[in-house]
């Protein structure tokens, strides 16, 4: 459910950074087609200017969404990755608890791997690219600080296995390199996704600032084009209907 609703949510603001982008492109059309009588003094708003910002914004808009791929991969990657750690370290408790081990040890890995099953709660969502960017912030933050437990509890069982030699499983996803191995995927996902949560919170900023920048932004420029449109036709003129019908909104959120 709360996935579904994500998607959602995502759809529609990706929709929205679209819809200006796609209404610029009409509003430079329009423009052109007013010939030479379209001739601002103000550079930002002639028409190789526009067509450049137009340019940048879809560029910009392409990065967004290829690095918000990219983060939603290494999440899922990260996700597969965990997902059997728990009861694999249950396995590791019952194996360790039958090898001859004093009850000290034994005792040391129990409570390892009850820290482990509770260093996640069920509320703690799996970070997502959610809309509003500061929520993103907030879910990364949180569930962050939950997979660095498990893999800081992960490589303490792995201590405990190590420091009592009487540990030999034959069983060859509870040897102990085989756990090394996995301790280090764990680490591995764990930093692809913190790295391919900045590339993705970078490519955010960037769009935003080419779109909703209150100087210079697509939509400020929009607005500004629009107005000129209106001082040299006049606010009832077919040509200004033209452009005051193309609607420019700040997307606030993703």
């Amino acid at each position: 459910m709360y996935i579904q609703k994500h998607n959602l949510m995502a759809s529609t603001s990706e929709t929205g950074h679209a819809k200006n982008i796609a209404n610029f492109q009409d509003l430079i059309s329009f423009c052109e087609g007013y010939g030479a009588t379209y001739n601002p003094t103000k550079e930002s708003l002639k028409i190789p200017q526009l067509q450049a910002l137009y340019q940048e914004a879809q560029n910009k808009l392409n990065e967004a969404k290829t690095q918000k791929s990219a983060f939603n991969n290494a999440t899922n990657e990260r996700r597969n990755a965990f997902s059997n750690l728990k009861p694999l370290s249950t396995k590791i408790v019952n194996a360790f608890a039958v090898s001859g081990a004093d009850a000290l040890a034994v005792s040391n890995a129990k409570s390892v791997n009850k820290k482990l099953q509770g260093s996640t709660s069920k509320k703690e969502a799996e970070p997502t690219a959610k809309t509003d960017t500061t929520e993103v912030a907030k879910t990364i933050s949180t569930s962050q600080q939950s997979y660095d437990r498990l893999i800081d509890h992960f490589a303490n069982m792995i201590q405990v296995l190590e420091q009592n030699t009487v540990y030999a499983p034959n069983e060859e996803d509870l040897k102990v390199e085989t756990l090394q191995t996995k301790l280090t995927e764990l680490k591995s996902k764990n930093t692809n996704l913190i790295n391919a949560y900045t590339s993705y919170s970078n490519a955010m900023i960037g769009r935003n600032q080419t779109l909703y920048n209150p100087l210079t932004g697509l939509t400020q420029t929009a607005k500004e084009v629009k107005q000129y449109v209106k001082s040299i036709f006049g606010a009832t003129s077919p040509q200004y209907k033209q452009v005051s019908g193309l609607e420019f909104k700040v997307v606030k959120n993703d």
